[in-house]
């Protein structure tokens, strides 16, 4: 049995941060990977994805983007490559195509199963990801055979979809994103809207990134909200990295001819049922928007001589036209496919360490779990509210890795 003073899981932009933060403090260390280095990247994003966030935004610990374009938006072959460099740079210690199949306490630390052996240490970093299996609903299972139903997972582009009407449950970066890729391919898309984050891609001037950079926004720590739960469940923004810098909403969907109902309510005799909460929906996701953008006015007011950045460009309110369906006939032959980009979740199936909720999502503060020497790095508003973004990794894995080396210390003394 090896043995490290540190494993880490997952050799991803989370974990790979952290190798950096423990070589800096001299913790020996090793990184476990199921596959190659970003493998997620590689294996579970559809073809045209690019990142939301600009790639200046891409900071590593000792590292930053430095191409000629740092206000696009990297492919994720550009992403892999990016994070193959990172790790060649930090000579990360990464143990690549080794799979987990367990992590159990011991009586100081954890013993860690793979499919190539197995180690010991008194420290485990959980960085394997937040989007290891797409959430779908139960009534998924009751759709009429004549339905292919998938997830952003599967999908790669819309030459795999069958030809026939398309309906994407969700509208958050993902679920909008489809829409408009396979409404262009020449199949008609109907969207279904539950709660999103409507923002725009550029305001006055800048990429709305860059103004949740400067004005602090993506820096909100976990301890300074009043419910932490509601945020860490927030759906992403809905956004799209473009050449164009381009923004998409439900009014540049509607304007491409994707349908908009509400958010799916129930299945019953093969018919889908939608919730009729579409318009407040979008009042809300307004409202919020211009609560951001508001405070963006406030920061360039206070902040910023006068004439700095453009003038105030807001989108216009969401357009509900008429009024939108409350059922769809799957069973007519009209929606052949649904794609359900109703959310992500981590999958700890292999984790037998007593951290875990009735949900199965790991209980922490901050990535510090109850057991003592277990972290986990990488998910939505773990210490920040740029925590699971690449950008986020570096301030998290400073928190942790000096954590996790006083009390290598602790033990030491």
């Amino acid at each position: 049995m090896r043995q490290a003073t540190a494993i880490i899981i997952g050799a991803g932009q989370a974990g790979l941060a952290m190798s950096k933060r423990l070589t800096d403090r001299s913790i020996d260390h090793v990184l476990l990977e199921r596959g190659t280095i970003a493998h997620s990247w590689r294996t579970e994003r559809w073809d045209s994805l690019r990142l939301l966030t600009p790639n200046w935004q891409s900071r590593l610990p000792g590292f930053a983007y430095s191409g000629p374009d740092p206000d696009g938006y990297m492919t994720m072959a550009e992403v892999t490559c990016y994070l193959g460099r990172y790790a060649h740079m930090i000579d990360a210690p990464v143990e690549c195509n080794t799979t987990v199949t367990a992590v159990r306490p011991a009586d100081i630390g954890y013993f860690v199963s793979t499919d190539r052996g197995d180690w010991y240490s008194p420290n485990v970093v959980l960085a394997s990801g937040a989007c290891n299996v797409a959430t779908v609903p139960q009534i998924a299972e009751h759709l009429p055979p004549t339905i292919n139903s998938m997830t952003p997972m599967q999908y790669r582009n819309p030459s795999q979809l069958d030809a026939g009407g398309v309906m994407i449950v969700g509208a958050s970066a993902t679920g909008i994103q489809l829409a408009r890729e396979i409404q262009a391919s020449g199949r008609q898309v109907t969207l279904a809207v539950g709660e999103h984050v409507r923002v725009p891609r550029t305001y006055r001037g800048r990429d709305i990134k860059w103004w949740m950079d400067v004005t602090g926004t993506l820096d909100t720590r976990y301890d300074e909200v009043d419910d932490l739960t509601r945020v860490r469940n927030v759906p992403s923004l809905q956004l799209v990295g473009s050449q164009r810098r381009s923004t998409l909403d439900l009014n540049t969907l509607q304007e491409a001819g994707v349908r908009l109902v509400g958010r799916v309510a129930g299945l019953r005799d093969g018919r889908m049922l939608f919730s009729g909460s579409l318009a407040n929906q979008c009042a809300l996701a307004d409202l919020k928007m211009n609560r951001l953008l508001d405070s963006i006015d406030q920061w360039a007011r206070e902040c910023a001589p006068h004439g700095v950045f453009g003038d105030d460009d807001r989108p216009g309110p969401t357009v509900i036209d008429g009024e939108p369906r409350l059922d769809m006939d799957l069973t007519d032959g009209t929606i052949r496919t649904i794609i359900w980009a109703t959310g992500y979740r981590p999958d700890y199936s292999w984790l037998h360490v007593p951290v875990l909720d009735r949900k199965g999502r790991i209980r922490h503060d901050g990535g510090i779990t109850d057991a003592p020497g277990l972290y986990v790095m990488g998910l939505p508003f773990l210490r920040r509210r740029k925590s699971s973004l690449i950008d986020g990794a570096a301030d998290d894995s400073r928190d942790l890795a000096d954590h996790l080396t006083n009390g290598v210390h602790r033990r030491a003394a």
